[in-house]
């Protein structure tokens, strides 16, 4: 099953974003590596969001993933939240 992390980001969040950026990329990659994160990235013109799809059996992966994200953690990402996503085409179903 497929879940979508979708995220709503504060202003200036490219120029703040510099400080955590690495340690959000290794997580996301460490996320990825493990088959859990299948594809993520921001949003653009404007850039005030992003969008993470995960594969796994329910919510609480994508959900623990942003709980413990440096960019929710430390007041980039104003909102998030979780949504199954029903794939018909594409993807593994």
């Amino acid at each position: 099953m497929y879940f979508l992390l979708f995220y709503k980001t504060v202003d200036n969040y490219i120029e703040r974003r510099a400080p955590f950026r690495a340690e959000h990329l290794k997580m996301a990659q460490a996320a990825a590596d493990d088959g859990q994160l299948i594809m993520g990235g921001a949003l653009a013109d404007p850039a005030d969001g992003a969008v993470l799809v995960f594969r796994a059996d329910g919510p609480q992966v994508a959900e623990a993933f942003a709980k413990n994200d440096p960019y929710v953690q430390n007041g980039l990402i104003s909102e998030w939240s979780v949504r199954p996503w029903t794939v018909v085409i594409g993807g593994e179903v």
